[in-house]
C-alpha cells in the first residue's frame, strides 16, 4: 500500500467546480487506462504514478490516491480526502461520476477496510512497515474509542511518517469513515502500551459499539 499526492506548487492552484473536475478526471482516466493496465501487468506502477498524480491534483491538490488489490474486482482505485470536510464535495462528485465497477476495477472515495489488516505491509520510502506488529491501547469514552497506536518501527521513522503510520492502520482496519465516526482521541505511542490489542481486536471492539 502506497499513497500518492502531487507535491504542492509554489503558486496556489486553481480549484475547479467539483462536478466539472470529476468529469475531467474520468475523461483523463480512460485515456490513461491502457498505460495503467500495461504497467500493472508488468508490475511497474511507477510508470503511471506521475500522470495519475496530475489527474488527481486537477480534481483538488489536497487529495491522495492509491491503486490497490480490490475486494470485488482485481484492482481498486481509492481517492481520499482523509475525512477533511473541505474535500468531501470533490470526493462525492468524483464517486458520483465514476463508471460502473467491473471485474477489473472498483472505485472508492475513502479508504475501505481491508479483510485482514495484519497482512498489510506499508511502503514508506526505504521502510517497509508490517501492520501485523501494530499494537493499540483502546479506551471507550463517551461512546467513542480513544486510542494510542504503537509500532516497534516508529523509532526509525521521521515525524511525518510516524503520523502516517498512526492513522493509516486505523483507516485500513475500520475504513476511513467508520474511523472518523467512532474514534475519539488518537495518539502515537513510542512504547508498547499496557493492555494493548492488535488491529483485528480493535475492529471487533469498535464495531461492537452501539
Amino acid at each position: 500500500m502506497r499513497w500518492f499526492r502531487r507535491p504542492p506548487r509554489v503558486a496556489a492552484a486553481h480549484v475547479p467546480n467539483p462536478a466539472e473536475a470529476a468529469e475531467a478526471f474520468w475523461r483523463g482516466w480512460f485515456e490513461l487506462l491502457p498505460a495503467v493496465s500495461a504497467a500493472l501487468g508488468d508490475r511497474e506502477p511507477q510508470r503511471f504514478e506521475n500522470d495519475l498524480c496530475e489527474l488527481v491534483a486537477a480534481v483538488h491538490p489536497d487529495l491522495h490516491f492509491t491503486v490497490e488489490r480490490g475486494q470485488r474486482a482485481i484492482y481498486a482505485l481509492v481517492l481520499s480526502g482523509q475525512e477533511d470536510p473541505r474535500l468531501r464535495p470533490y470526493t462525492d462528485a468524483w464517486r458520483a461520476a465514476a463508471p460502473p465497477e467491473d471485474m477489473i476495477w472498483e472505485y472508492h472515495d475513502s479508504v475501505p477496510p481491508v479483510p485482514d489488516p495484519t497482512a498489510v505491509t506499508v511502503n514508506l520510502g526505504a521502510h517497509r512497515v508490517g501492520l501485523a506488529d501494530v499494537r493499540v491501547a483502546a479506551r471507550i469514552v463517551a461512546g467513542v474509542v480513544d486510542v494510542a497506536v504503537y509500532h516497534p518501527g516508529f523509532a526509525a521513522l521521521d515525524d511525518e511518517a510516524r503520523r502516517t503510520m498512526t492513522y493509516l492502520p486505523l483507516d485500513v482496519t475500520l475504513g476511513e469513515r467508520l474511523a472518523a465516526e467512532r474514534l475519539g482521541r488518537v495518539e502515537t505511542a513510542l512504547t508498547d502500551p499496557a493492555d494493548s490489542i492488535d488491529l483485528l481486536a480493535l475492529r471487533t471492539l469498535v464495531t461492537s459499539l452501539p
